[in-house]
């Protein structure tokens, strides 16, 4: 028996420490491809489905393995789980003396000197704010940290956060007064010392790509670089393999410039005007934006009324503020990094509006109080592969939807893996008898107009047989909030007393909390309920989805990507656009069955999969469920459960 044969085994150390263990075959071949992979300095692309026990499949060989690791986490949620929980117990467990530290993007620790220059302005957004900055300030003289996640009692959405952490723009680095005291820069000092590192996918691309400071010092002494949640690597990628800048970049750049004056310049009488005139014209910029949430093609864009000469006042704007700027910037280290934001955000704005790289699509995304302006390469394949090749080291990519089917080519191709060696490990679950694959009759094309109430009226007797306990999950928030509209007057309509939950109502963590306590609630959501939501137990006993999750084809990098592959004789629809359907379905499929005790009903409502010829390759790669056409066997399932006595 091998080394790690024996930590997986009955009587092992997992088993005989951490209370729950069981062994699977599954996660000891997975844990076995990986310490390969890391012993040869291989690139591994590996699937596990549901219930595998990944995260103790790549943590066990990476501790066991002698070398300096980085684990990239798809959210700072697993982020925390993995430091404070798993890594812990599995070190515990194997009784190895390896050092761990967690790395977070500086927006997560609290800034002394941010904090300081709030408390001396005394101006805040809200009479909240100006409670919680005397508990940030209490936090931080007391903390060992300053990650701000550990002070629960100031929301994570509270205002106040941008006021006292810093970013990349106005970090003052060395010239700082509180250089020796900075909860970043330790973070980095325990980081660079440890043996094992935990950190998030934009955080990682962030540093590699812009060669900031944190990962990019870590990456030479790395021999393993381990991603979890890997499926989300192509669209983090390319965001910071891109260009762009957001008008919340130029909103706070203003602000600093005009703390600047309150505290330290007050004689520069010029510099209230300028920052108001670039604040003024940076929300006229927004205003010609009629829309919200929407990601808009550069054709589009530029063909609104008043863009060019609004994008112009933007930059005449800035330019006269850098200029009073330079005149003061010998006076103050602060005031200088004011002066060389405000020149770097002039070349952005340049360089944006000239396009002179023609790998890269312009697009732009529009918030409620900001504007996004983004140049995306079509594929981050070469510049990653560089990455992978710089020099040798081991690379973990794993989640439990990364193929179609058993085929990972999709996945390989888009991060520029032709290297990797791929492995596919099924879920240990019984899906045959532990869960119920639904497609109903008589459902219209999903373009149709009356799409979303067919969908409400053939979710409703599944939502009756199930008592609730369901997801609804929606592929737009127009869909989602149609749903929603149509379920409650049916509820109300039939006196059925679910309690009717939607995405937004509340933060997400609030809305599952209350989801699980309430034990027969019915969630409508969008993307933020397709993945990384985990609900065991009956509390979670249905998941009903509208239609198969194409991303929509006037997305303007996905319409430039299929464009270009069209273009190369490729098949687009299949070689693409497909895959990320089935990859991100499986994601959402993935809600339902969490433990080897879940059951519970796949409903995917659209006609698609049965009457395309691409369907079959679709629910093939679906959890192998019964499947079923009839509503009666739904209810008959649901009837066939023990019923709890509570």
């Amino acid at each position: 028996m091998s080394d790690l044969d024996h930590v997986f085994s009955p009587e092992g150390p997992l088993a005989e420490t951490i209370p729950g263990y069981r062994s699977r075959i599954q996660q000891q071949e997975m844990a076995q491809a990986i310490a390969d992979a890391i012993k040869h300095n291989h690139q591994l692309v590996a699937e596990a489905g549901t219930g595998t026990g990944k995260t103790f499949a790549y943590l066990v060989p990476a501790l066991l393995s002698g070398g300096k690791v980085i684990i990239s986490t798809g959210t700072k949620t697993l982020q925390d789980q993995l430091f404070n929980r798993d890594l812990p117990a599995v070190r515990d467990a194997l009784k190895v003396p390896v050092t761990v530290a967690m790395l977070k993007g500086r927006a997560n620790y609290v800034c002394h000197f941010h904090l300081q220059r709030a408390m001396n302005e005394g101006k805040f957004y809200s009479r909240e704010d100006a409670t919680y900055v005397h508990q940030i300030q209490a936090f931080a003289e007391n903390s060992g940290t300053g990650d701000k996640s550990e002070l629960t009692s100031v929301p994570e959405s509270a205002t106040i956060w941008p006021a006292v952490t810093s970013t990349r723009d106005n970090c003052m680095g060395q010239e700082c007064a509180f250089y020796k005291d900075c909860f970043v820069m330790e973070a980095r000092k325990r980081a660079l010392a440890a043996d094992v590192v935990v950190v998030n996918h934009h955080l990682f691309f962030a540093d590699v790509m812009l060669r900031d400071e944190g990962v990019a010092e870590l990456l030479p002494s790395a021999n393993t670089v381990i991603f979890d949640e890997a499926h989300q690597l192509p669209e983090v990628a390319g965001m910071f393999f891109g260009e762009g800048f957001s008008t919340s970049q130029l909103m706070e750049l203003a602000r600093d410039a005009h703390a600047e004056y309150i505290t330290t310049i007050k004689d520069c009488t010029a510099l209230p005007e300028m920052t108001a005139a670039l604040e003024k014209a940076v929300r006229d910029f927004r205003l010609i934006f009629a829309y919200e949430s929407a990601r808009l093609p550069v054709q589009k864009v530029l063909a609104l009324r008043n863009f060019e000469s609004a994008y112009a006042l933007m930059e005449q704007t800035l330019a006269a503020l850098a200029a009073v700027l330079e005149t003061q910037a010998a006076r103050e280290p602060s005031v200088e990094n004011c002066w060389q934001r405000a020149l770097a955000l002039q070349v952005m704005l340049q360089r944006w509006q000239r396009a002179e790289n023609a790998n890269l699509v312009r697009w732009v995304e529009v918030f409620t109080q900001s504007v996004q302006l983004h140049a995306t390469p079509l594929s981050v394949a070469e510049g990653f592969s560089k990455q992978l090749n710089a020099q040798p080291r081991s690379w973990i990519f794993t989640s439990a939807t990364l193929a179609v089917k058993s085929d990972f080519s999709h996945y390989l191709g888009q991060m520029g893996l032709e290297a990797a060696k791929t492995g596919y490990w099924n879920s240990p679950f019984d899906y045959a008898s532990q869960g119920l694959f639904y497609v109903p009759q008589g459902m219209p094309e999903p373009n149709s107009p009356g799409y979303a109430s067919a969908v409400a009226a053939m979710a409703l007797p599944v939502i009756k047989a199930s008592r609730g306990r369901a997801f609804v999950l929606c592929t737009s928030l127009r869909a989602m909030r149609e749903v929603h509209a149509l379920l409650k007057d049916a509820f109300e309509t039939e006196g059925l007393d679910y309690p009717l939950l939607m995405q937004g109502d509340t933060a997400r963590s609030e809305l599952l909390e209350r989801f699980r306590k309430l034990g027969n609630a019915v969630l409508v959501g969008s993307q933020s309920f397709w993945e990384g939501v985990d609900v065991r137990g009956e509390a979670l006993s249905a998941v009903i989805i509208d239609k198969l999750p194409f991303a929509p084809p006037d997305d303007p990098v996905l319409s430039a990507r299929i464009d270009k592959m069209n273009a190369e004789g490729k098949n687009a629809f299949m070689e693409y656009q497909l895959p990320y359907a089935v990859i991100t379905l499986k994601q959402g499929a993935g809600r339902l069955i969490r433990d080897e005790a879940d059951r519970g009903v796949l409903m995917i409502c659209d006609p698609r999969l049965i009457s395309k010829p691409y369907g079959r390759r679709i629910w093939q790669s679906l959890p192998p469920m019964r499947r079923t056409r009839e509503v009666a066997d739904v209810v008959e399932f649901f009837d066939s459960l023990p019923v709890d006595p509570a």
